[in-house]
């Protein structure tokens, strides 16, 4: 994170000894990325963070998950709104493409998750519909509609939806970040950024389980780069009374991104709101459009020769794909090898349009992607023609 937040009790100086009412001193956890080299939080436990009593293998929903390669290479439109609702923001994750840079998945559900920790990378998960409240070591974010909710690596935590909720998971190997070209080099988002500190929601109290809950053994979910494992732990994890440092969850609402505008069509760049390794997150929003007298105020055809574009169409009108089948719950998927771009007919409809009311979440990998088992299962095989129709 690029800027620092102090939550509930924390003693003046680092490392230091921090007693308990009773006496006893509190147990600290540094969490810090990078061997230590990059950002941290220092959190403040009532029972040490390391005592646990069982570990033991758990059932991975997406161990079985076959994943296939783009072939025949083709664009790919997937509904998901034909996906099943079922099992939780964690277990319920059905995968519609991914690589070994990030996996790409979509989830309907009301139930709540159980405690889980990614100890593989950063999530980002975006609240498509529903509301949902995020619980961690750090606190708690409320989350809804155009959310997205950046976990780091390591958190301990759980989802706990108010009825039904949708969002899309975007699991990296690795962590997700602003961009860089959006900050000053000590970390303050510049003024040229389409968003900034104000905009980014982080835990505001500690969240302490008291009662004979704190003092029971706690399963939590524990997923590695080998696999899951079921890790109990003594006392229940949520036990932190503070914690400072620049590492924390935080929400994002795609309403607050500012789009940036030109005379002519801008390229994705502008849209860009997030990067993680080898892929970005862009957020498409209702904006003016291009303001050039003769602006043609949608896409051109174009190829972005180093990567996949998966885009999740959210909210609003997509003037440029209509007659594709293209509406909001869908996602269409444009492979590195295949140019795309409006449907026929698109460009001379637009002509002298002034806003744009589309909202959409794109993610561009820099490795191809493969199809996941949800996205096969949803999939309109007759999107690849739609252009030469």
């Amino acid at each position: 994170m690029p800027f620092y937040r102090a939550v509930g009790e924390i003693p003046r100086k680092r490392h230091i000894v921090f007693r308990r009412p009773d006496g006893g001193i509190y147990s600290e956890e540094l969490m810090g990325e990078e061997g230590f080299s990059s950002d941290s939080s220092l959190l403040y436990h009532r029972f040490p963070p390391t005592a646990i009593v069982k570990s033991e293998p758990a059932t991975d929903p997406l161990a079985e998950a076959e994943v296939t390669p783009n072939l025949p290479l083709a664009p790919r439109h997937f509904r998901t709104t034909e996906l099943a609702a079922g099992g939780d923001l964690v277990t319920g994750r059905g995968m519609l493409a991914g690589n070994s840079d990030v996996r790409l998945s979509l989830v309907t559900t009301d139930r709540p998750s159980e405690l889980y920790r990614n100890s593989v990378g950063d999530e980002t998960v975006y609240v498509q519909s529903g509301t949902v409240r995020f619980e961690s070591t750090y606190g708690v974010i409320g989350a809804g509609e155009g959310d997205y909710v950046n976990v780091p690596t390591g958190t301990i935590h759980r989802w706990v939806p108010d009825g039904p909720v949708t969002a899309l998971v975007i699991e990296a190997a690795g962590h997700i970040r602003p961009p860089q070209r959006y900050l000053s080099r000590y970390g303050q988002f510049l003024e040229h950024a389409p968003y900034c500190e104000r905009d980014l929601r982080g835990p505001t109290e500690p969240l302490v389980v008291d009662g004979p809950e704190a003092e029971a053994a706690t399963p939590v979910l524990v997923r590695t780069r080998g696999g899951l494992t079921r890790m109990t732990f003594a006392h229940h994890p949520f036990d932190v009374v503070g914690w400072d440092g620049y590492l924390y969850p935080h929400a994002f609402n795609i309403g607050d991104f500012e789009p940036i505008v030109k005379k002519t069509h801008a390229p994705p760049p502008v849209h860009q709101t997030f990067e993680g390794p080898n892929f970005v997150i862009c957020s498409f929003c209702p904006r003016p459009l291009d303001f050039h007298d003769d602006a043609v105020p949608i896409p051109y055809n174009h190829h972005n020769v180093d990567s996949d574009e998966f885009m999740y169409y959210v909210a609003g009108d997509y003037a440029a794909r209509r007659g594709s089948g293209i509406d909001i719950g869908s996602v269409s998927l444009h492979p590195a090898g295949f140019t795309h771009g409006p449907q026929p007919g698109a460009v001379e409809a637009a002509l002298g349009a002034e806003r744009t009311t589309e909202t959409a979440v794109m993610i561009d990998t820099f490795r191809p992607l493969d199809l996941g088992p949800a996205g096969r299962q949803c999939e309109d095989t007759a999107y690849a023609w739609t252009w030469a129709r």
